[in-house]
């Protein structure tokens, strides 16, 4: 086992990565700091080197670089691992989370998170993802259940399934949901686009 470990990471350093093994979901270094390969696309022109466009996205600021490689480049791997945890509490303009595995807790700030805690409830399993032990983003489940604490009432005769009304959950966040819903109501919750997905029973 030891010498996998070392074959991988050479001191404080990851393992080089050529870019014929660029795919998508490799974390790589670029000018310090960590990136995800997004697409990673090989051309071969008539003449010259082939070469790879690819599309890196910055995990601490979310900003996306268009990059092409030539054959024979690379980058170094990036110290990145994932783990699990759930959403603990905010403090000011901080989220905090509960890393599962080591029972540390770890902040992010709200323009890191953004509008991925507006359907979070405290307790809520999250994916983490970790650079250099230091928590850099936090993944929310696809889906949450939460349960209706407002709803508009729906317009009287209106039996028609495409109409839609405003709702509050439990977090405080509003939604448009169809016009049968009522308070008290369980819903579930698209939490990438904040959208209603089916009323649970």
């Amino acid at each position: 086992m030891e010498t996998q470990h070392s074959e991988r990471k050479f001191g404080n350093h990851m393992a080089m990565l050529n870019v014929g093994d660029f795919k998508k979901g490799l974390k790589v270094l670029l000018d310090g700091n960590p990136y995800d390969i997004l697409e990673c696309n090989f051309e071969k022109p008539g003449k010259g080197q082939a070469l790879y466009r690819t599309k890196l996205k910055n995990l601490l600021s979310g900003k996306i670089l268009d990059r092409t490689y030539r054959s024979g480049d690379g980058l170094e791997a990036a110290d990145v691992r994932r783990g699990i945890g759930s959403y603990s509490y905010r403090d000011g303009e901080n989220y905090y989370y509960l890393d599962s595995d080591t029972f540390e807790q770890f902040a992010l700030p709200s323009e890191i998170v953004g509008e991925a805690m507006r359907y979070l409830l405290e307790g809520t399993q999250v994916d983490l993802l970790f650079w250099n032990d230091k928590l850099i983003s936090m993944n929310p489940p696809q889906h949450v259940i939460l349960e209706v604490t407002y709803a508009e009432p729906a317009a009287r005769g209106n039996t028609a399934t495409n109409v839609t009304k405003g709702a509050t959950v439990e977090t405080g966040s509003e939604i448009q949901v169809p016009a049968f819903i009522e308070q008290g109501d369980k819903i579930k919750i698209d939490t990438a686009s904040g959208s209603y997905v089916e009323r649970v029973r």
